[in-house]
């Protein structure tokens, strides 16, 4: 019995023995740690009220597997202590392994975060879809340098002087390219911070006016009434001052129309006269019953008591049509009721005429 005891603690302290030991042991390890991800925590997290937690669950229950496996598989090489450079290579190409496995969870997870924060954009203002392929790159590109660091380290490859370098390369490409940077950047702040969204009327301190057709990454595009597309670089658009027509609690926007009348008009016809016309366009359900037109005699002119016919139209883009149309109706109203429309008049007194124009002016012969 001692014998067999002898030669068991014999062949057991071999690497051969030990190496095949230690794999065992992992896949065991490995086993467990996956029954527990699939079984136990499986049934915590259908508990919660959305599947996020179950899919990203999912995606690392065999990462994990097959990094437990893994290292037990390099504890076991090194245990075996093959001759240079066999031992590093191995060692080298198990890292690797580990690292592109948990590489790609990663670039996955990243995904599936911005998508599940995508449908949530009242909790998450900067990540939106037009945000999304941005965050993407970013995401992909920081794993994808992190994932390439560990891989060189794996390699026993010293990176401090690339880091360096890339950090030189990195200030030289964003004083080169600090125009794109800031339409990116600005471009972000403006999906987070929504001063305009798809499909409003916006007139910028430039000028420009039009419906938003399109809020890119670099640049928002809008299109006139004259049906031209303007493209405004993002970071010229975020430091311009924006009206936006179609903001506020509802989409109705109230419009204005200036009547002058002659000094000794009836106000109170003239009142009348605006009152009616607004009063036929709401029968026709060209300006809005709610709230209604409402006129008010709000100034004394040079030559004409001005008045001003407010109303309310359902959309912005109808602003040039109904205002042709009440003006068009205004006049021939005014008209009607003989109520005079001053225009400026010019009264030009000559107390002389020079005599190179007068008749007869040359010299007698």
């Amino acid at each position: 019995m001692d014998t067999l005891k002898e030669l068991f603690y014999t062949f057991s302290g071999t690497p051969l023995i030990q190496a095949p030991i230690v794999v065992l042991f992992s896949a065991m390890l490995a086993k467990f740690t996956d029954w527990f991800i699939t079984r136990v925590l499986t049934r915590l997290t259908k508990r919660t009220r959305t599947d996020l937690d179950d899919r990203m669950l999912e995606m690392l229950h065999k990462p994990i597997f097959y990094s437990v496996l893994l290292t037990g598989l390099g504890l076991a090489f090194t245990l075996l202590e093959p001759p240079s450079p066999f031992g590093s290579i191995g060692f080298g190409l198990i890292k690797t392994l580990v690292v592109f496995m948990w590489l790609v969870l990663g670039i996955r997870m990243a995904i599936l975060l911005l998508d599940w924060m995508t449908r949530l954009p009242e909790r998450f203002l900067m990540v939106q879809p037009a945000t999304k392929p941005l965050f993407e790159i970013a995401a992909k590109l920081v794993l994808i340098g992190g994932g390439a660091y560990f891989v060189f380290i794996s390699w026993g490859i010293d990176v401090t002087g690339w880091l360096a370098s890339a950090g030189i390369v990195g200030i030289a490409v964003g004083f080169a390219a600090k125009d794109t940077l800031a339409n990116l950047f600005a471009g972000v702040f403006i999906l987070a911070d929504a001063p305009y969204k798809v499909g409003d009327f916006i007139v910028l301190d430039s000028g420009e006016r039009g419906q938003v057709s399109e809020i890119g990454i670099r640049s928002t595009r809008i299109l006139t009434r004259d049906d031209i597309e303007i493209t405004i670089p993002n970071s010229t658009i975020a430091n311009a001052k924006i009206i936006n027509e179609s903001g506020g609690p509802h989409l109705k926007h109230r419009n204005r129309v200036e009547v002058g009348v002659a000094y000794g008009s009836d106000v109170d016809l003239v009142k009348e006269i605006l009152l009616g016309v607004a009063q036929v366009a709401v029968a026709e359900k060209d300006i809005c019953s709610s709230p209604g037109p409402l006129v008010r005699f709000i100034s004394f002119g040079d030559s004409a008591l001005i008045f001003e016919l407010l109303y309310w139209i359902e959309n912005p883009v109808l602003r040039g049509r109904i205002n042709d149309l009440l003006n068009t109706a205004l006049y021939k109203a005014l008209a009607k009721a003989q109520l005079e429309i001053p225009f400026p008049k010019r009264d030009v007194y000559i107390r002389q005429m020079p005599e190179s124009t007068l008749p007869n002016s040359g010299s007698l012969q």
